[in-house]
């Protein structure tokens, strides 16, 4: 590694010292569906975050209201569990994981093709 590079990752590294991460992995539903739940709580408060994602009738809102609270304790246990009032879901990504391949009898002997989509999310949490 370059002496460029090792500065850099060490940059990251420091960093990341203080931000709450957390990821959840094949969930089983699609990356559309669980990115609409992650643009109503990217940027907000956390108390507010989970507010939402507890009264949203969305199935995947329960896994990612887990997930948030996840990474609420990795940054209070980086940091001491101070004040915790002023965390903000700094960032939050939904990404697309592995896809199941099922086939659906259609009509006049054909088959159809379902894809059974699953996603990757990761959230981190800082203060503000």
């Amino acid at each position: 590694m370059g002496a460029r590079k090792k500065i850099k990752a060490d940059q990251i590294k420091e960093s990341r010292k203080t931000l709450g991460l957390a990821v959840l992995r094949d969930q089983p539903t699609s990356p559309r569906k669980m990115r609409t739940l992650a643009d109503l709580v990217r940027g907000m408060n956390v108390v507010q975050a989970l507010h939402i994602l507890q009264h949203n009738p969305k199935h995947s809102s329960k896994s990612l209201e887990k997930l948030l609270r996840s990474a609420i304790d990795n940054w209070g246990t980086k940091n001491g569990n101070q004040n915790q009032d002023k965390l903000v879901v700094k960032t939050i990504m939904v990404d697309s994981a592995s896809v199941l391949k099922r086939i659906r009898t259609a009509p006049q002997g054909r088959a159809n093709r379902i894809r059974k989509r699953s996603n990757h999310v990761t959230i981190i949490v800082d203060n503000e």
